[in-house]
């Protein structure tokens, strides 16, 4: 008589399993391939859940950690997904005999008047709550909204010299376009600073809206490629450009600026990853860093001048917040007052 030829059975680690392998299912007795993997990562970036789509239906949740049984593929032939693992609404998988079965000759599993097998009557469902909808890729401004951004009266380094001849005895501004005639260089981080911290001068220090929106203009309709250093400054021109024309009641305008800051978050093509990252934005709006210590530390050793650089950083997050239409925890009528007294301060 020959003997059935016993599985070769080997463990791997969920975190690296891949599409093809057949694992031995939690019943212990039946196997079923893997038709496609997700993997899932923690607030911190770490591995921690994997979603395996089975081939005839059903998904197993495993923790990323935990080790799975792997059978060869020639033993798993004849095997199938239980259906206490097939989703609610799908056609039941058939059960075909196991080859121990037709060896050893016994009956076929009988079906229950519920139309599982004994068998499977046993085996306990394992219920997959639907993943959330990937949130909407963000809609990038065409082409006739994009127009509604002047383009620059000439070079850059015009643009910034035109900025220091109409505030001769402006030190600060003095000092940024010293360094930034000698040449804009959009590749760098600490050029798009300056030319950022240069707009934020004139608008809250000077008051001059119109020749900090110029500055800022530079930089605004810089592509987003990625960088978070480079970013920053680009975004933190957006928010103040918005600002400038929402007050200046320019709101279609502002709208376009509005919809540019956003432009990271049209770049997530992975519907999963683009819902981990819209979390983490969300948490950020919701739990802003408005530097209320560092600001009270000051007050308290009378350090105006780290005082007002405090409050300019709390400026620049509620002009972020403002751009991205408040949050869940500081609504718009709120943003408005808040600018308005931290304009009201850091001029006084």
């Amino acid at each position: 008589m020959t003997e059935t030829p016993a599985r070769q059975h080997r463990g791997q680690q969920a975190g690296s399993l891949t599409t093809g392998s057949h694992i031995l299912l939690p019943d212990g007795e039946r196997t079923a391939e893997i038709h496609q993997l997700e993997l899932q990562r923690d607030d911190f970036g770490v591995p921690a859940l994997v979603l395996a789509s089975l081939t005839g239906g059903g998904t197993l949740r495993i923790a990323a950690g935990s080790t799975v049984t792997l059978v060869d593929a020639a033993d798993d032939a004849v095997t199938h997904l239980p259906r206490a693992l097939a989703p609610e609404g799908t056609a039941p998988v058939p059960e075909a005999t196991r080859p121990a079965d037709a060896a050893a000759g016994t009956e076929p599993r009988q079906e229950q008047p519920g139309g599982e097998s004994a068998a499977n009557a046993q085996v306990p469902a394992v219920v997959v709550p639907p993943l959330p909808a990937a949130p909407p890729a963000a809609n990038g401004p065409g082409e006739e909204e994009l127009a509604l951004i002047p383009t620059p009266d000439g070079t850059p380094e015009s643009v910034v010299e035109a900025a220091a001849e109409a505030h001769p005895d402006a030190v600060g501004v003095l000092l940024l376009t010293d360094r930034l005639s000698k040449g804009v260089n959009f590749k760098s981080g600490s050029c798009l600073k300056d030319l950022t911290d240069l707009a934020h001068e004139l608008f809250v220090t000077l008051k001059d809206a119109e020749g900090a929106l110029s500055i800022a203009d530079l930089l605004t309709v810089l592509p987003y490629d990625g960088n978070p250093g480079r970013w920053a400054s680009v975004e933190a021109s957006l928010a103040l450009a918005s600002y400038i024309c929402r007050q200046d009641g320019q709101d279609e305008r502002a709208a376009v600026y509005e919809k540019l800051i956003r432009t990271p978050e049209s770049q997530e093509t992975d519907p999963f990853k683009a819902r981990m990252a819209a979390k983490v934005r969300q948490r950020s709006l919701n739990e802003p860093n408005l530097y209320d210590k560092e600001i009270f530390r000051s007050i308290d050793n009378s350090n105006h001048d780290a005082e007002r650089e405090w409050r300019l950083l709390r400026l620049e997050s509620l002009l972020f917040l403002r751009a991205h239409g408040g949050s869940e925890t500081i609504g718009m009528s709120e943003l408005e007052r808040r600018i308005g007294n931290e304009l009201e301060a850091v001029r006084a």
